[in-house]
């Protein structure tokens, strides 16, 4: 086919009643149509196929054929899309019935690993993030350009059976959009192009947590007076407490005890006997002490 002999163009109408006719032969024949149907004039309404659309716009590489492919999603000649693992299959009514693939290389396991990582311990919900109403941050790591989910050119192989040469012809760009509009539906079919599994950043965020927190920080250990202040106690101080907690050691029967031995014994006898373990308990036990012999014992002097 020469540069000169075009196609004869078909206007709109035509084609929405060239693709009803054609959908109408393929429902008979039995095969399965999911086409995608766009209301009004906006392609994508939710983040994810913003998203996709935004993305697709970005690069250069497609900047001279994009428009005329929204035209043709927009006027419903998109009559089947279907998305699997780094494979959209599509069937785009335009003079003819042209079919559509389209081969997307799977995230590299590095890119897949740095984004789970990067946005581990701040997904909890697969829910929101389907719905992409996390924080801002969150979402522009998982779509930022270069090493976020969405797919660079270098990673887009394009194949259309229109006689168009160009790489990226106008129905190969409809079905393009017709992504961005499907993802509208079905966010997750996103992860399945992809070919990975959006469970992991939920994996991710609960080894990050486990990570983490194992091993508590010292800066965290409560110290002797914040017990005492958690729970009101009145804590002696320690050497009391230790002089208390550490009684002398008792003397067995019939055991030889040397020099050394009892020095040490009678140190830690002296040293129970002098100590005044718990000062302010001890306070406290004495005033009882006195109502009580008080009571039982009559009455104090000069009452």
């Amino acid at each position: 086919m020469s540069d000169f002999d075009w196609p004869p163009y078909v206007p709109v109408a035509e084609r929405r009643r060239l693709a009803e006719r054609e959908l109408a032969k393929l429902r008979k024949r039995g095969q399965s149509i999911a086409p995608v149907t766009i209301e009004g004039r906006t392609i994508a309404k939710t983040f994810w196929g913003k998203s996709w659309c935004v993305n697709l716009e970005r690069y250069s590489d497609y900047a001279s054929r994009v428009p005329r492919g929204r035209t043709y999603v927009r006027n419903g000649s998109v009559l089947d899309l279907t998305i699997a693992r780094g494979e959209v299959a599509a069937m785009v009514a335009g003079s003819s019935l042209y079919r559509i693939k389209i081969t997307i290389a799977p995230v590299k396991a590095a890119c897949w690993k740095a984004i789970c990582w990067d946005c581990a311990g701040a997904i909890d919900s697969l829910v929101e993030l389907l719905q992409g109403r996390l924080a801002k941050g969150i979402m522009d790591r998982v779509c930022r350009e270069g090493d976020g989910l969405f797919p660079s050119p270098e990673e887009i192989k394009l194949s259309c059976s229109c006689p168009d040469g160009a790489d990226m012809c106008k129905h190969v760009a409809a079905a393009l959009y017709g992504v961005g509009a499907r993802l509208d539906e079905k966010p997750e079919l996103l992860f399945v192009l992809r070919g990975v599994d959006e469970n992991e950043l939920l994996a991710g965020a609960g080894h990050d947590l486990v990570r983490t927190k194992a091993v508590p920080g010292t800066a965290k250990l409560l110290g002797d007076s914040d017990v005492a202040a958690l729970f009101g106690l009145e804590m002696a101080e320690s050497a009391a407490f230790d002089a208390y907690a550490s009684p002398a050691p008792k003397r067995h029967r019939g055991s030889g005890t040397s020099r050394g031995n009892t020095a040490t014994v009678a140190t830690s006898a002296s040293v129970t006997k002098k100590s005044k373990p718990f000062p302010a308990v001890r306070k406290k036990f004495k005033r009882k002490t006195t109502s009580a012999s008080t009571a039982k014992g009559g009455t104090r002097r000069g009452s």
